[in-house]
């Protein structure tokens, strides 16, 4: 019984913002499926996004098979009712954009390159779309909320949450290798590193007015077995010293009494104290979903032998 409570618990509570972002992505597989020619004009199609630049926006959107659809909405109303309580709709919405079109600038900027290395002309006309990125990119926020805690994966598999962005990306290159290249890989490996990118540098915090989690728990090194990281720290540093013009190290606060200030947001101690706040309300809002679906079902057995 008590499971049953659960379960139904599980089903409720998605927000409005998410359930509007399904209608959305509904739409667009509505609208390719009706008019097969609107697929030119929504997905990213490298040598036409020149004029078609919105095609960079509106490719995030567009799925363009059923399973994709299913899964897309699954994982935006389950994930999204965790992370938008915490980050705000404002910031949950832009997170949401600013991964998108950078998950697209990065695919069009590959499949040109692709098309002169190899001369292969799929990769400019192809047409490339889908929600994977975002949904990858919202797996790095789990990872940066709730990063120590143990999450059921397929009700079978005990993970901590710090892992699902690199399991779901080393799944995408296990399975590419029995699926077209050019379908999903690119968004899942873009959109994870662009959220990363965007929630380590980026991210203002309207309650402290600080960008950014510079932790050594959400180093982009932790996305790799142990083994892995002091070969993955230089070229993360290198990385972000190219995109952000800030590298890890950067990151930790300067001595004061040589009269340097940190930069913005670059407190590991203030950073820590966010996580555990976030932790904090996504504990007390799983909570209170179960304490609802609870009163839910007592209330419906007291009042069923009144009905009767």
């Amino acid at each position: 019984m008590e499971n049953a409570r659960v379960v139904s618990g599980s089903f409720t509570g998605f927000t409005k913002l998410c359930k509007g972002l399904a209608v959305v992505l509904v739409a667009g597989y509505g609208v390719q499926q009706i008019f097969p020619s609107a697929i030119s004009y929504l997905a990213l199609i490298p040598g036409r996004t020149i004029p078609f630049a919105w095609n960079l926006v509106t490719a995030g959107y567009v799925e363009q098979s059923i399973v994709g659809l299913i899964i897309s909405i699954i994982g935006l109303l389950f994930v999204g009712k965790l992370l938008e309580p915490i980050w705000g709709p404002r910031e949950f919405l832009k997170f949401i954009f600013v991964v998108n079109i950078l998950t697209s600038i990065c695919l069009f900027i590959t499949m040109i390159a692709l098309y002169y290395t190899t001369r292969e002309e799929s990769f400019l006309y192809n047409p490339v779309s889908g929600f994977q990125g975002i949904l990858s990119g919202f797996l790095v926020g789990i990872k940066q909320i709730m990063s120590d805690q143990e999450l059921s994966v397929f009700f079978l598999l005990k993970i901590k949450a710090k892992w699902l962005p690199s399991l779901l990306v080393l799944i995408s290159i296990v399975v590419s290798f029995f699926v077209e290249f050019s379908t999903y890989l690119p968004i899942v490996i873009f959109g994870t590193y662009m959220s990363w990118l965007y929630l380590r540098y980026l991210q203002r915090k309207p309650e402290t007015g600080l960008k950014g989690d510079p932790s050594d728990e959400f180093a982009f090194a932790t996305f790799f077995p142990e083994i892995l990281r002091p070969i993955i720290d230089p070229v993360a540093t290198i990385f972000g010293r190219l995109l952000c013009g800030r590298s890890d190290a950067s990151n930790e606060p300067k001595d004061p009494l040589l009269g340097l200030t940190p930069l913005p947001g670059s407190d590991p101690v203030e950073a820590s104290r966010r996580r555990e706040r976030g932790a904090r309300a996504l504990e007390e809002r799983l909570a209170a979903e179960k304490t609802a679906a609870a009163q839910s079902s007592d209330t419906a057995q007291l009042s069923g032998p009144e009905n009767v």
